[in-house]
């Protein structure tokens, strides 16, 4: 079929085809439809030019369709079907029967913090639920959202690009993790901020980088502080901190869960560093997932219990 010809092709014509290739009357056909007799006369007319065929010849009692109108018949059908499952509502989602794999995105904060009560969660609503978290920094959850290689990336996004939709889920402060042993914090409830300054620091830092939020903060006073080491992700750096005579400044909710593991102190920073929003973050083409809203009300579920 030329291209000029599929131009003239709609799926009308296509229900009109089908209806006459199941009933052979063109009452029928147009009472199924809703449709007049003459506008089924008509279609029938364009289909044959369409077509270049008679496509039905009368007999008595309706129609009977030639041997390629029967050729066309199962095309027709296939073409149709896809077409009503296009239209058709999307189906709702039943974790207790999905088999579903839920792909999130963050860093070791957001996995190490939702990871839990997330699959605290899909182990109660459906055991063929899986989760699969990757590991991420900011802008290549951004990417992954738009390439489909993820369904929800979790983080500090306070930029985001066209075409992504985010949720707010909780604020995120700040503690100071120190060890007892470490000869200048011995007997200490808190540390100044000419201490902090002239401590020597740990830092998390995906990229490797010596300066991150805390340095800014310190910046806009004047001050400078010494990052002895750079450490990828929280639980390395707390380790790094528990062996040598630093300190790590990192959210607080990580310093107290894990902190205590390494035999850690928490400390009130002495300077005030913005707190950041936690928030969730989709692609907007998936807005209308049924499984994407579930796993969403799921994250906004854990984020209470985190934010506790």
């Amino acid at each position: 079929m030329s291209e000029m010809k599929l131009r003239r092709l709609d799926l009308t014509l296509l229900l009109v085809l089908d209806e006459a290739l199941r009933h052979r009357k063109l009452a029928e056909v147009a009472n199924r439809l809703g449709l007049s007799a003459p506008a089924v006369s008509h279609a029938l007319a364009r289909l044959r030019d369409i077509f270049d065929d008679p496509l039905f010849i009368r007999r008595p009692g309706g129609v009977e369709p030639t041997p390629r109108c029967l050729e066309l018949a199962p095309l027709v059908a296939s073409l149709l079907g896809l077409a009503r499952e296009a239209v058709a509502p999307p189906q709702p989602f039943d974790p207790a029967t999905s088999d579903r794999i839920f792909r999130l995105t963050g860093l070791d904060y957001e996995a190490s913090r939702f990871g839990p009560p997330l699959l605290a969660r899909f182990a109660a609503a459906g055991h063929g639920l899986r989760l699969s978290f990757r590991p991420h920094a900011r802008d290549a959850a951004m990417t992954a959202l738009a390439e489909g290689e993820a369904d929800v990336a979790l983080g500090f996004f306070p930029r985001r690009p066209a075409g992504i939709a985010t949720r707010r889920l909780y604020e995120e402060t700040y503690l100071v993790a120190g060890s007892p042993d470490h000869p200048r914090l011995r007997r200490r409830r808190s540390i100044d901020l000419a201490l902090y300054c002239a401590l020597d620091h740990v830092l998390v830092s995906v990229s490797g980088g010596l300066e991150g939020t805390v340095d800014a903060a310190l910046a806009r006073q004047g001050l400078k502080r010494r990052v002895v080491a750079a450490m990828p992700s929280f639980l390395p750096a707390l380790a790094a901190v528990a062996a040598s005579p630093t300190i790590v400044t990192m959210p607080r909710r990580v310093v107290e869960n894990y902190a205590p593991r390494f035999g850690l102190r928490a400390f009130a920073p002495p300077l005030p560093i913005r707190p950041f929003v936690l928030s969730a973050a989709w692609h907007e083409r998936q807005a209308g997932d049924p499984g994407l809203r579930w796993l969403l009300a799921q994250v906004e579920a854990a984020a209470e219990e985190v934010a506790r």
